[in-house]
């Protein structure tokens, strides 16, 4: 895997973090995700934690994103409450940003370890959904 570019977006990661210190409380919503969208705006949101699963900050992002008129992402971030920092996507969210976002750039890695890649690189040989409708 070797970053699209080497910058990383830091107003992105500070937003996620952010969310993830005022907004995250109790188990319920342990994560915080921030994706910024082509015109610029960054849109934000938290997971919904439940035993049936719920879905993660990623995908709350998605859906607020589209409630605000959003339809196209750029880059997105998830970072952990209680300090914990920058996380990456689970598998199910990878696949579901693949196929929805597919020249979406992610933002992982810990301390100043952070680096931005395509979500492609997080899901090598990966099913492309839209490959059904070809």
């Amino acid at each position: 895997m070797t970053p699209r570019n080497q910058h990383v977006d830091q107003e992105l990661v500070a937003a996620a973090a952010d969310v993830a210190r005022t907004r995250c409380r109790g188990d319920n919503h342990t994560m915080a995700a921030a994706a910024r969208a082509r015109d610029g705006r960054i849109v934000t949101a938290v997971n919904v934690y439940h035993f049936t699963g719920g879905p993660c900050a990623e995908l709350v992002v998605i859906g607020a994103a589209a409630a605000q008129g959003v339809h196209e992402l750029d880059t997105i971030v998830a970072v952990g409450d209680r300090d914990r920092g920058v996380v990456p996507p689970c598998g199910r969210c990878r696949q579901v940003l693949l196929d929805l976002f597919p020249a979406l750039d992610v933002i992982v890695g810990r301390g100043n370890g952070l680096r931005t890649l395509p979500v492609a690189d997080l899901l090598p040989e990966s099913y492309v959904w839209a490959d059904q409708f070809d």
